[in-house]
């Protein structure tokens, strides 16, 4: 497809397009999911729930924390993920934002 000029577009529609990459894997909508009903959740447990081997699942985390939509720490060797609550927002008002404006414009 080429390059894709992002220069052209502006900032919101960019993150958009971006956060809409992060969500346009299946199992990465599946991790958001389980990772929202815990508090905390490791890497074996969201391969054992969303079936997937862990170090599948491990690349997917790596591109949703990349987002900004999970958050990670540390407790001795094991890194556990929470959902970031203010990017998730922010995705949510993009998001609304877009569909409000499209259908202002078509409707």
């Amino acid at each position: 497809m080429g390059v894709s000029k992002r220069y052209l577009h502006s900032m919101q529609v960019n993150q958009l397009a971006d956060l809409a990459k992060v969500l346009s894997h299946p199992a990465r909508i599946s991790i958001l999911n389980y990772i929202g009903d815990c508090e905390g959740c490791l890497c074996k447990d969201i391969s054992e729930k969303i079936k997937l081997s862990q170090p599948t699942t491990s690349q997917h985390l790596q591109v949703i924390k990349k987002s900004g939509l999970l958050k990670s720490k540390f407790s001795g060797k094991s890194q556990y993920y929470t959902i970031n609550k203010d990017k998730l927002t922010a995705l949510k008002l993009l998001f609304q934002d877009f569909f409000e404006s499209t259908e202002r414009k078509c409707c």
